[in-house]
């Protein structure tokens, strides 16, 4: 079966033979005449012929055919990922800061912002990663039964949203995928994304509704030709209340390197050697 170009390219060629092989009638030797110079030079016709061969030649090997044939428009520009905005954290969006003290949206380990935009929610991801990022929404602090949305970055260096449901341990990917006007970027060692989820939702095991309070569970980690892998830490960050998207936050959580002197027993062990070395040895 001949293809749409196979068959353009025909019908070109058979009106090109058919230009070149019917002899003029007086009538058209009078006017092919009168567009000839002195020197019989090719007049306003002749151009015509050529030109319209040209045109017919370039249009086919033209690039705004596709593979089939068919002419299609140039494709509009893509618009650069806007950075997120720390500067909104707290006033117009919530946020999520895990990491050194005082980093922001491109240096914490991980990130995530939220917002109310109308029926929907814009949620903003980014981590210190070449894979993936994800934000889960537990009952319970703990990993099982929870409603997923994760950030892939792929081989084509694409960042792909997904949808993904905790089953004990393991996340699966559930086809039915509420993420829309999707955004995202890998850039400087770090897989940032952008979209938008619906606030209300059918009753759905593998979806929540985000007008109630959950905890957020976060995690990120490699990923293997898309796919996602064990996130990067044993024990993935978890926030210490549960999360109202009614309620702008600004939320700091130190990493594991800058919780050492946190701990209840390191203050204690503090506390225990300065009255040690205060006191003296008996």
């Amino acid at each position: 079966m001949l293809s749409p170009r196979r068959i353009l390219r025909l019908l070109v060629l058979l009106i090109q033979s058919e230009w070149r092989g019917v002899a003029p009638s007086p009538t058209d030797e009078g006017a092919l005449r009168s567009g000839h110079g002195e020197h019989g030079e090719p007049g306003h016709q002749e151009q015509h012929k050529d030109s319209y061969s040209t045109f017919a030649s370039e249009f086919l090997e033209s690039k705004y055919l596709s593979d089939d044939g068919y002419p299609f428009p140039t494709a509009p520009p893509v618009d650069p990922f806007a950075k997120i905005k720390v500067s909104d954290c707290g006033v117009t969006k919530g946020c999520i800061r895990y990491g050194k003290p005082g980093c922001d949206a491109e240096t914490c380990d991980y990130f995530l912002s939220y917002r109310r935009i109308g029926t929907d929610v814009e949620y903003e991801m980014s981590a210190d990663t070449d894979g993936w990022v994800a934000v889960g929404f537990s009952s319970d602090k703990k990993m099982g039964g929870d409603d997923v949305m994760g950030c892939v970055h792929d081989d084509n260096g694409r960042v792909r949203i997904h949808h993904f449901y905790n089953v004990g341990q393991w996340a699966k990917e559930i086809k039915r995928n509420p993420a829309r006007d999707e955004e995202g970027i890998f850039e400087n060692n770090r897989v940032t994304c952008r979209f938008k989820r619906p606030l209300y939702v059918p009753r759905e095991e593998t979806l929540v509704d985000l007008h109630l309070s959950w905890y957020y569970l976060f995690a990120w980690g490699p990923a293997i030709q898309g796919s996602i892998t064990r996130h990067d830490i044993d024990s993935p960050p978890v926030s210490d209340h549960m999360i109202s998207i009614y309620k702008y936050e600004d939320i700091f959580m130190p990493a594991t390197a800058y919780q050492t002197f946190n701990s209840p027993l390191c203050l204690l062990l503090i506390v225990a050697l300065t009255f040690y070395l205060l006191m003296g040895t008996p």
